[in-house]
Order: structure tokens, then C-alpha cells, then sequence
């Protein structure tokens, strides 16, 4: 993964809407395949989205709700055993695979968008 994926387009690049959310909930995923947790994300005029991420190894659930995440909310609904995930909570693997959250430096809106 080392290295640069194939070039896109400025307008390929537009099409994903990333945005900012604060989570609100977080809970055990017991289903999944993989250790993970059920997230609620507020996302501001877009309203609270679900989500399921693999992020055990570095977050307990008490720490989750408050903090400010990035996230795709224009993938779809995606169906992760018996729960059904809205959008993809962003982050970044460490040097054993482990997901890292993408978070916000400052507070900004629930719902803003990255430009």
C-alpha cells in the first residue's frame, strides 16, 4: 500500500461528501466478524447516521461519544450481520492494522463539509 493509487478527477474527488459528526452512542458489536462497535453519529441537518467500525484495539466505548469524527456519508446503507451501517467513519491503520479515527483539530458544525 505503499504506493499512489491511479490519478482521478477533480470532479471524481467532489462526488465523495465527506463531513463532519460528533458521536453520540456507541455499543458493543458482538455480531460481527471482526471486533467492532455500533456508532450514532450526529451529523447536524443530516441528522444521526449508524455505523459500524472496527476500532477496538484503540478506543473503549465510555471514550467514543463527544468525539468529532470525518466520514463518507454518501456510500449507501450497508448491512454488517444484523445491523445496517449509513455511512463510513474515517480513519487510518498503524503499523499493526489497527483503525485510528480521522477526528477534527477544532470543533466545527455537526454536518459540515470537507472542502
Amino acid at each position: 500500500m505503499d504506493e499512489i493509487k491511479s490519478k482521478i478527477s477533480w470532479g471524481e474527488f467532489e462526488k465523495v461528501d465527506l463531513r463532519a459528526g460528533t458521536i453520540i452512542k456507541a455499543e458493543p458489536f458482538p455480531e460481527a466478524r471482526k471486533p467492532a462497535y455500533k456508532l450514532w453519529v450526529d451529523l447536524g441537518p443530516l441528522g444521526i447516521k449508524k455505523s459500524s467500525a472496527q476500532i477496538t484495539a484503540h478506543y473503549k466505548l465510555q471514550d467514543l461519544p463527544g468525539k468529532q469524527v470525518v466520514c463518507v456519508v454518501n456510500f449507501g446503507d450497508k448491512q454488517i450481520g444484523p445491523f445496517i451501517s449509513q455511512l463510513l467513519v474515517t480513519g487510518f491503520a498503524d503499523e499493526n492494522g489497527n483503525i485510528i479515527l480521522t477526528t477534527v483539530d477544532k470543533k466545527v458544525p455537526n454536518g459540515a463539509q470537507l472542502f
